[in-house]
């Protein structure tokens, strides 16, 4: 059984005591999803014949990840419809799951289910402070466990041999749903292609050999990583759904969820409420591409929140009788565990060195997960000091 102290569950109720007034003024005065470029991977896949436009698509995404640390895709490869197709099976899968059949905390938790206040977000409070009322997080501070739900899911190839067997586990497959394997592996496949894509254009941009990212990023423990929000319990217009924090991995892509709520911190401290259009992508920096370009690439703030549009959306799909599940379609892209995170190329200096010392990506998201109280397994390694 998995325990959850109560002081975790008070903190995490603790989430929904924000007053309503800032998240509006937010939602009035934030920057809009627009100010975000638009990635139009065709050009790039038929470079061939599009040279010049896949050329500006390659310079968009080294400015936009070191400008906003995000950005808006299109991926001809990718439909709506297949979005749709896994969004209704983890709508029916987290309204379904006891929370620790499918668990495994003794792998952290990085394959099979994650129930609701069992993880929690790094303190940044500090970082939180810095920004202005109208940009300021809904989180409270110090942040308490999340009243979301996860199922982590591996995608890819694994590694014959690697030091962090754990994070490198084999997936679980809930008994009830015998299409789990094939939709799981269908949209976490197209995300896993698309990012794979991006990341050739972001190196090529960063002006790094165009294969460093992918290379890295080949047996990487890359997961599909939705999350579950229950909004017959939790519907509290200043909810805090996935309190203010960062990625660890690489690079995180999402698909269009079916409730608003998302919210992106730019770099200029702005911030963004996400909508992502119809048939399209939103991709985040993480934690270890900051690692990768010396800081040049910062990994993105964001938090998952209850507004005035979600309680309109909820109260739209209840009259419909529709799902109530806040579901994610994201995949975390990681570099794979035995390779060392340091600054590459010209990223490489004195000062990036000293600020980003030499690590292994294993044991960094080891050391994140233990800062995220998810490691209690540390994934078949050595504990890190």
């Amino acid at each position: 059984t998995i325990g959850v102290t109560a002081g975790a569950v008070v903190a995490g109720i603790m989430l929904m005591r924000q007053t309503s007034s800032r998240l509006k003024t937010a939602d009035k005065n934030t920057a809009s999803v627009s100010d975000l470029p638009v990635i139009d991977l065709k050009y790039y896949l038929n470079r061939d014949k599009y040279p010049e436009e896949a050329k500006r698509e390659i310079a968009k995404v080294a400015e936009a990840l070191h400008k906003f640390g995000c950005f808006v895709a299109k991926d001809p490869r990718v439909e709506e419809k297949h979005n749709s197709q896994f969004l209704d099976m983890l709508e029916r899968y987290f309204s379904s799951s006891d929370g620790k059949t499918d668990a495994r905390p003794e792998l952290s938790f990085q394959v099979g289910v994650t129930p609701e206040m069992t993880e929690q977000p790094r303190n940044h409070c500090s970082r939180a402070k810095s920004f202005d009322k109208e940009n300021k997080p809904v989180t409270i501070c110090p942040p308490g466990a999340d009243p979301k739900w996860r199922f982590f899911w591996r995608i890819g190839p694994q590694p014959k041999s690697t030091k962090y067997p754990g994070l490198n586990a084999d997936p679980v497959i809930p008994d009830e749903f015998p299409e789990w394997h094939g939709v799981m592996n269908m949209w976490g496949n197209k995300m896993l292609a698309a990012l794979d894509t991006l990341a050739g254009m972001a190196a090529e941009g960063l002006d790094l050999p165009p294969t460093t990212f992918q290379d890295m990023m080949s047996f990487g423990p890359h997961l599909l990583a939705p999350t579950g929000s229950d909004f017959s319990k939790y519907n509290q217009v200043d909810t805090a759904l996935a309190g203010f924090h960062y990625d660890l991995n690489f690079l995180t892509i999402h698909g269009k969820s079916r409730f608003p709520g998302l919210y992106v911190w730019l770099r200029d401290g702005r911030r963004v409420p996400v909508k992502v259009p119809e048939g399209h992508l939103i991709v985040q920096a993480g934690k270890q591409i900051e690692y990768l370009t010396g800081g040049h690439v910062l990994a993105g703030f964001h938090e998952v929140v209850v507004s005035e549009a979600t309680v309109k959306t909820i109260e739209k799909r209840r009259a419909e009788g529709k799902a109530l599940w806040r579901v994610s379609s994201t995949l975390f892209g990681h570099i794979a565990s035995d390779h060392s995170l340091r600054p590459l190329g010209r990223f490489d200096t004195p000062e990036a060195r000293a600020q980003f010392p030499a690590i292994d990506a294993g044991q960094q998201v080891q050391k994140e997960l233990e800062a995220i109280a998810l490691d209690q397994g540390y994934g078949g390694a050595t504990r890190p000091e």
